[in-house]
């Protein structure tokens, strides 16, 4: 079996990273952080031109009709970059979401403009209790119990969350559902809820990678150019060991994602476990790497002038949500060892 990714697979990975440098730099991240800026940033439209937004969904609506290791190697540097838009939420999980139910003439209208960028489209999950960026959607898809609704943005009242991170915009969704705004119900409702909700966690694995990726080279470049004692604190024992193990903590978690990546493509029964082995993983390893990146650089790295405590941040923000490390961890064992664990 081959694990490396496939050219065509580097070359997207490549290509978006072109892009995100000339489109998404510090700057732009720290103007979202402020909250100068107010709707989506002008990077939306560059990653719908890419093909990001509508990676997973079929080609007659626009989208890419490819699969999950695609999608989390494209995530893995929106992570390095920061990207402050919602496009975990839109290409993860509500495009796969709004594809299972796209035979509703409601609901594939929707799908195309989002996946062309002239619409948004959020989820708001029973099992993640705020929408990131729900101030900037269209429309809702909504779970109720089994069952789905749309409901556009004048119809839901936002109750706005605190964040660590000011990028990320957090909403509690108020819905009073109706009939007219029901989609689809049953059991095979739920199923795709927490399907959805698995999707989300790998993807937030994948840009915990890549935020992880970002840290390390920041403390690099910082330890060749702050010098003490007469040299580059790089030279150090002690500043090396903390880098390493940065690194070591990153390369042993990003097989674990990708191997979900891969159950998830392919189906496996036991896709959701190894999903949360990936995202328990990549969630301890991007905090470790933001913790050894900020032994580096010392206080400087948590001011607000420098760029590091933008992506810690965001770290800390996306360790938490889709599931910590510990509850991925308890669902992991509970598969192994049965539900008294």
């Amino acid at each position: 079996m081959r694990f490396a990714l496939t050219p065509e697979q580097e070359s997207s990975r490549r290509t978006l990273r072109e892009l995100l440098a000339r489109a998404c730099t510090p700057a732009q991240v720290r103007a979202a952080f402020s909250g100068s800026e107010r709707g989506k940033s002008a990077l939306w439209d560059q990653l719908a031109e890419f093909g990001l937004l509508g990676l997973l969904a079929d080609p007659e609506l626009g989208g890419s009709g490819l699969g999950p290791i695609e999608l989390a190697a494209l995530l893995e540097e929106c992570g390095r970059a920061a990207v402050p838009d919602p496009v975990l939420e839109t290409s993860a999980v509500t495009v796969p979401l709004l594809s299972a139910w796209q035979s509703d003439p409601r609901i594939a209208a929707w799908l195309e403009r989002l996946t062309t960028g002239r619409g948004l489209v959020l989820s708001a999950l029973d099992a993640t209790p705020y929408v990131n960026g729900a101030h900037l959607a269209d429309a809702l898809l909504v779970q109720v119990g089994d069952e789905a609704h749309l409901a556009l943005r004048s119809e839901v009242e936002l109750l706005p969350q605190e964040s660590v991170d000011g990028a990320r915009r957090l909403f509690r969704v108020s819905f009073s559902p109706r009939e007219d705004s029901r989609v689809a119900r049953g059991p095979a409702v739920s199923r795709a809820f927490a399907e959805a909700f698995d999707r989300g966690a790998l993807a937030a694995a994948a840009e915990l990678l890549g935020l992880g990726v970002r840290m390390i080279e920041m403390a690099i470049e910082h330890a060749k150019t702050r010098r003490q004692f007469g040299q580059p604190i790089g030279t150090f024992q002690a500043v090396k060991h903390h880098l390493v193990d940065a690194h070591i903590g990153i390369a042993f978690a990003r097989p674990l994602v990708y191997r979900a990546a891969h159950s998830l493509a392919h189906a496996d029964p036991e896709r959701r476990w190894h999903v949360s082995a990936a995202k328990a993983a990549a969630s301890e390893a991007a905090w470790r790497a933001a913790r050894k990146a900020l032994q580096v650089h010392g206080a400087i790295g948590y001011s607000f002038e420098h760029d590091l405590h933008l992506w810690m941040k965001r770290v800390w923000a996306l360790a938490a949500e889709w599931g910590d490390a510990a509850w991925h961890r308890t669902r992991v064992a509970n598969a192994i060892l049965g539900e008294s664990v």
